[in-house]
């Protein structure tokens, strides 16, 4: 098998909603997230299109003029962003704090040591990791 032969040009990661706005204030004003595009009217759907940080890595949030019902996953599916510039970790979490969204306890003990768990509105959780990434 021959893992070289893949060559996608670019990954976004898609989930539904039934508080877009709530979702784009979250991700947009509160982790301040570029926002890279926008549709409304696509056989019903609505989205918003995030860029991270650059355009090959993408988180699109949609919902449905009939509904979008979403319940979040177990406490462990998590998003995390790797920050490792301590002061700005910080900047993003008084934020996320002051917006309402305060600190949950992660499932696994990992994720605290060096990072910050919160939840979305829909209850998806997001690790703010002070770390460089693998």
């Amino acid at each position: 098998m021959n893992f070289k032969d893949f060559t996608a040009i670019q990954i976004r990661i898609a989930r539904p909603t039934d508080q877009l706005e709530e979702i784009v204030r979250f991700y947009e004003y509160g982790l301040g997230l570029k926002r890279v595009a926008e549709f409304s009217g696509h056989v019903g759907y609505t989205g918003v299109v995030y860029g991270l940080p650059n355009l090959q890595y993408q988180l699109e949030f949609t919902t449905h003029e009939q509904g979008s019902p979403c319940p979040a996953p177990t406490t462990d599916n998590l998003l995390v962003f790797y920050i490792s510039n301590k002061e700005e970790l910080e900047k993003v979490v008084a934020r996320l704090q002051q917006m309402g969204h305060g600190e949950v306890e992660p499932e696994n003990v990992y994720w605290k040591e060096r990072g910050v768990t919160i939840e979305d509105p829909d209850g998806w959780r997001v690790v703010l990791m002070n770390t460089e990434g693998i």
